[in-house]
């Protein structure tokens, strides 16, 4: 299988992906989440969908624990669309490298007021 159609269906995974948690998922424990990326392997047999959330840490842990018992409705939806002989297995990851860079910038502006306030 060519890196294209891997890359192709990694894409599709994730516009999909995002669709169906955006519009359809009607777990009230679902805050505000963003697919981030899609790793396939290249049988396209499996599939990490990263996700970002946002919220206090309480909603982060509701809307993980909300996605998680989705996933076999995100499995069979994307399944449908993808019109492919088999749906990959999806497995979720969390991305924090938007809490990490957010970490980061607090700690460079933090660095910063100490030497203006010298």
């Amino acid at each position: 299988m060519g890196q294209l159609r891997v890359e192709k269906v990694q894409e599709f995974i994730k516009q999909e992906a995002s669709k169906i948690i955006l519009n359809e998922l009607k777990d009230p424990r679902v805050g505000f989440v963003t697919v981030t990326q899609v790793e396939a392997t290249g049988d396209l047999r499996h599939a990490k969908i990263y996700v970002s959330l946002l919220g206090s840490d309480e909603q982060k842990a509701q809307t993980w624990e909300g996605l998680q018992k989705a996933l076999g409705f995100l499995r069979s939806e994307i399944g449908k669309r993808l019109r492919m002989r088999f749906s990959p297995e999806l497995t979720l990851h969390l991305d924090e490298s938007l809490d990490y860079s957010d970490k980061i910038q607090k700690l460079l502006l933090k660095i910063k007021e100490d030497e203006d306030n010298r």
